[in-house]
């Protein structure tokens, strides 16, 4: 796969009723609204990152570029508007640390309700939430309150379980809830996606804090000085890929919770 920045899946080849397309291509979706209103779909991905420090082997960007590497798998395989990703989000727990950007969650809620309700009226029926933060807790909230609504039907991806399934695809060694940041897991996947965004020393900035009881009044300053909480040094692209193609199978129970026929 190429860059994790949203591109455009390209055109449907063959293949047993799934759509499959070749590799996005780089840059924000390229659809016209022509191209949309032939393709009729009934389902938009939403990637949500974050701008936040990921210690100093990753970029502040590493949540939107995963957030998009997984959206981008997902539009490969089944027909769907992938949408360009919100940048920004929920990241206060990275506050001590120079570059980090943080919406409130109530801003945070109130632009992806919007993004929703636009969709509902172009005539999409499901909206999925691809989210790359952790620390975005309130997008529970918007699906938990979406659901009692009349309106677009709204999902949020990956769940735990559909990490912890691709983690055991992929071989990884780190506990999950050890691998909680810039560690083997969202290493890996950017070594896949976008090694040259992996700055060298990710193999010499292991830091474990298993215990974290304090993470929400504290932020991550109170458990690493580096910002890295998991074991970059066992972070391979080889296990990045793994990683994205068990997520992007574990998509199909969420398409259909939404209603959404497979084309």
């Amino acid at each position: 796969m190429p860059t994790t920045e949203p591109g455009r899946p390209g055109p449907p080849t063959e293949g047993r009723g799934r759509r499959r397309t070749a590799r996005p291509t780089p840059g924000p979706p390229a659809d016209t609204t022509e191209d949309v209103r032939a393709r009729r779909p009934a389902l938009a991905l939403l990637p949500i990152g974050s701008f936040e420090q990921h210690g100093a082997h990753l970029p502040l960007t590493t949540d939107t570029l995963i957030a998009c590497a997984v959206a981008e798998e997902i539009a490969a395989r089944h027909e769907a508007l992938l949408l360009p990703p919100l940048t920004l989000s929920c990241s206060h727990e990275h506050a001590d640390w120079p570059g980090t950007v943080s919406l409130s969650a109530r801003t945070l809620h109130a632009v992806v309700t919007d993004v929703a309700a636009s969709l509902w009226r172009s005539g999409l029926t499901a909206l999925v939430l691809v989210n790359g933060h952790g620390g975005n807790y309130v997008l529970r909230n918007v699906v938990q309150e979406s659901s009692a609504a009349d309106g677009i039907r709204m999902a949020l991806f990956p769940g735990p379980a559909d990490w912890a399934a691709a983690r055991d695809r992929a071989g990884l060694a780190t506990p999950a809830h050890a691998d909680m940041h810039a560690g083997e897991t969202e290493t890996s996947i950017l070594l896949h996606v976008r090694p040259d965004v992996v700055r060298d020393g990710y193999a010499g900035a292991d830091h474990r804090a298993d215990e974290r009881p304090h993470l929400l009044t504290l932020g991550m300053a109170g458990y690493t000085p580096s910002g890295v909480i998991g074991t970059p040094s066992l972070a391979s692209a080889e296990k990045g890929a793994a990683l994205l193609a068990g997520l992007a199978e574990a998509f199909d129970g969420y398409r259909e919770a939404c209603g959404v026929p497979d084309a």
